[in-house]
């Protein structure tokens, strides 16, 4: 799971884990910012107008301009300046078998207890 430690979704989203008895590692954006890399495989799994959180206050103190100017080529070097604009949690799930580039990962934006529920099929 990745986010932002202070976020009243990620506390939600983590209880939830911790009480249907999910181990889960917890990567905090501010803290270990994603990767290029990372950024462009969770948006060929999700799409970067669902990893952009334009809801949130940062997204906000952007200029008109810039906010008009983020696009599909764009989108990473903002998420890469500002970490706390991608949506959270982002659930990253990975077989331990799969490589880093496998199509077997999969990526769940948000939270959802329902949705947490058919993912993990509880």
């Amino acid at each position: 799971m990745h986010g932002i430690s202070n976020c009243d979704t990620i506390k939600k989203a983590k209880k939830w884990l911790v009480d249907a008895s999910i181990e889960f590692d917890f990567r905090d954006y501010k803290k270990q910012p994603p990767s290029r890399n990372e950024l462009q495989q969770w948006i060929g799994h999700v799409g970067w107008e669902t990893l952009l959180n334009k809801r949130g206050t940062t997204w906000r103190k952007l200029s008109t301009a810039q906010q008009d100017a983020v696009n599909e080529d764009t989108v990473c070097a903002l998420l890469e300046e500002y970490p706390s604009m991608i949506k959270r949690p982002l659930l990253v799930m990975q077989p331990h078998q799969a490589k880093q580039n496998d199509q077997q990962i999969q990526a769940f934006v948000g939270f959802n207890a329902e949705q947490y529920t058919t993912i993990f099929k509880l």
